[in-house]
């Protein structure tokens, strides 16, 4: 196990069930990233594009690794078993496997979002 912690860098939507859980698993395992929103940056969705050849989201960077279109799940799966990370014993704080709920994406239309564990970097 390497015991650097890795280069992540997040293409995440503001609001998204998918990008709360990778950013679910950067907090169980306590990592650093840089948190890029597509959303409020339109030219981080250019990049994202650019980088990934493709549009959906999340996509999250790990080293020089690309990891396009993933989950929370996805993105765990691939830091544990390349030794980047060592397994906690405790659960995420968000599930890193869904999409937002209805009545998530009506509390979005409302501009609001109760229950976000949201942290932004900029």
């Amino acid at each position: 196990m390497n015991t650097e912690k890795p280069a992540i860098t997040a293409y995440l939507k503001t609001f998204c069930g998918w990008s709360e859980g990778v950013r679910a698993i950067m907090r169980k395992y306590d990592l650093p990233f840089e948190e890029k929103d597509i959303i409020k940056n339109p030219a981080f969705r250019w990049e994202m594009e650019q980088k990934s050849g493709q549009p959906l989201s999340p996509c999250v960077t790990v080293n020089d690794t690309m990891l396009a279109d993933v989950s929370g799940e996805e993105v765990e799966s691939y830091l544990l078993s390349h030794g980047l990370v060592t397994p906690v014993d405790r659960s995420a704080d968000a599930p890193t496997n869904s999409a937002c709920s209805d009545e998530q994406h009506a509390a979005m239309a409302r501009g609001e979002m109760p229950g976000a564990k949201v942290r932004l970097v900029q």
